[in-house]
C-alpha cells in the first residue's frame, strides 16, 4: 500500500502568527487550542492535508527544497497574486510567459517560498495559445 500525506509542516520561528497568514491564505481558521507562543499551530484547510507550524530555533537560510503550488479557485492569477500581497506574501519573481502560462513566486512572512499558478480557464488559454503559436495544434 502506498503513502498519502497526514500533514504539511513548516519550521518557523512565529508558529502562530504563521499559521495566521496560512489561514487567510486557505480561508481556513487557526485550530481553537493555537496561541501566541504556542511551539505548534495547526490549520485544517477543507479539502487538503493538515498544515502544522513547528517553532525551531534557527532562521531560514536557503531556498526551499520543496514547496507549495497554489491554483486560485475563485478567481484569476492576478487577483490572488494581489491578495496575498496585501495579507503579507512577498514578490519573489514572476514567471508569467508571454502566452500567459507559468508562475509568480512569493514568500511567507518568513521567507518560505510558494507559486500562485492560473486558474484552470488561464491555464486552458495558455495551453491553446502555445498550441496556436507554435503552429502544432497541440499544448506544448
Amino acid at each position: 500500500m502506498s503513502s498519502t500525506i497526514h500533514n504539511i509542516s513548516f519550521d518557523c520561528r512565529d508558529t502562530y502568527a504563521l499559521a495566521g497568514f496560512w489561514s487567510q491564505v486557505f480561508e481556513c481558521p487557526r485550530h481553537p487550542d493555537d496561541f501566541p507562543g504556542d511551539p505548534e499551530a495547526m490549520l485544517l484547510p477543507p479539502g487538503g492535508p493538515e498544515v502544522l507550524f513547528i517553532a525551531v530555533p534557527e532562521g531560514k537560510a536557503v531556498k526551499n527544497r520543496l514547496h507549495l503550488d497554489l491554483e486560485p479557485a475563485d478567481r484569476s492569477r492576478a487577483d490572488e497574486v494581489e491578495r496575498l500581497l496585501g495579507i503579507g506574501a512577498t514578490l519573489v519573481a514572476d514567471q508569467v510567459g508571454p502566452t500567459g502560462g507559468g508562475w509568480v513566486v512569493l514568500a511567507d512572512p518568513e521567507g518560505n517560498e510558494f507559486c500562485v499558478l492560473g486558474n484552470a480557464a488561464e491555464r486552458a488559454a495558455a495551453a491553446a495559445a502555445r498550441a496556436a503559436a507554435t503552429g502544432t495544434g497541440e499544448p506544448v
